[in-house]
């Protein structure tokens, strides 16, 4: 598994005016100058005390002196030649300025007094850079600094200020563009790349990726030193607190509490038996038919009145009166009775 942890890029530009110096006093001197920059070379201490000089490339002559005029300059548009301190500042340099150069001086009869040589180098500087940081799967981290238009670039390493040492690295070496760092490692990381002519500096703050090293032996005895990624760790998990000291006082606490719980649970379980007993009743109570009501049936007053002057063929048709009837109820009684009672009062036959 490889996690890509981030991508940092920096590119820092790098004007054509960069400015190198060079001291040309000593024979076989190696300048260097930036392509499109500037280079001053110091030629001499006091060209003022000097009969005549000149300053050659190959066969051609590039700058004369004599009794401190200067009687040609072939690059007077783009340089400069201080009389004072003897330097001769070359500006907006090409490709073809470089090569080797001599220098020499006359005494006033034209005889040659001393000749030097010098050799110029033209680069390009570093113009950008860009550093990439990833994380691989065990936690370490893999980076990677490159530069862009710098000709020979060299390339270090510092971590917090101080330069990266072997329990830091895990592959690669501080003049190496690629290193791999342990899992460990975290702080300002400085990646420097320069040559005969820039240095640019390129800097980032670095964390662990991610990773945490555990080192313990879980209850199935098999015995865990490893680094884990922390968000998916489920080994070797550890209580984030300490488990609290039981005193003589939390023992008696906590003997209350279980007691006040069973005695709440049993108050609890007799309301639920309690609560079915009654739901129960209820029920059975409900489903039981209902008894119909006894009742008193009384008659009184019953007359049977024939009337006059009507009478059947075969019987006389009577009618019956009834009067005051009336419906008393009994108590209710558990057991029905076998038969109901009639009651009959003061029955009358009319003629």
């Amino acid at each position: 598994m490889e996690a890509v942890v981030g991508l940092l890029v920096m590119l820092l530009g790098v004007s054509h005016g960069v400015e190198t110096y060079c001291d040309g006093r000593q024979n076989g001197a190696q300048c260097y100058g930036a392509l499109g920059g500037t280079v001053v070379l110091q030629l001499m201490n006091k060209a003022s005390e000097i009969q005549r000089y000149q300053w050659l490339s190959k066969t051609t002559t590039i700058l004369d002196v004599k009794n401190n005029i200067i009687q040609s300059n072939l690059i007077e548009n783009r340089s400069s030649f201080t009389l004072s301190n003897g330097t001769f500042r070359i500006n907006k340099l090409s490709r073809t300025d470089g090569g080797e150069y001599n220098l020499k001086t006359i005494d006033s009869d034209g005889t040659q007094l001393e000749e030097r040589f010098l050799q110029l180098t033209i680069e390009a500087p570093v113009s950008s850079v860009r550093l990439v940081s990833e994380c691989l799967s065990q936690g370490e981290m893999k980076l990677s600094c490159s530069s862009e238009g710098a000709e020979s670039p060299q390339y270090s390493w510092t971590l917090d200020d101080h330069t990266l040492t072997d329990s830091e690295l895990l592959s690669g070496n501080n003049e190496t563009n690629n290193i791999t760092l342990k899992q460990h490692v975290k702080g300002k990381l400085v990646c420097s790349v320069k040559n005969n002519v820039s240095r640019v500096l390129k800097e980032v703050k670095i964390s662990t990726c991610g990773f945490i090293f555990i080192n313990c032996t879980p209850p199935n005895g098999t015995h865990i030193s490893q680094w884990v990624f922390a968000a998916n760790n489920t080994l070797c998990i550890e209580p984030t607190t300490v488990p609290p000291t039981i005193t003589a006082t939390s023992r008696d606490e906590q003997r209350y509490l279980k007691i006040t719980a069973c005695v709440l649970a049993a108050l609890v379980l007799l309301l639920v038996v309690g609560v079915a007993v009654v739901c129960f009743q209820k029920k059975k109570k409900k489903n039981k038919p209902k008894e119909e009501d006894d009742q008193e049936l009384t008659y009184a007053d019953v007359k049977i009145v024939q009337r006059p002057g009507r009478q059947m063929q075969q019987r006389a048709v009577t009618e019956v009166e009834y009067g005051e009837v009336m419906f008393s109820e009994r108590p209710r009684q558990s057991v029905r009775p076998a038969e109901d009672e009639c009651v009959y009062a003061k029955v009358r036959k009319g003629r």
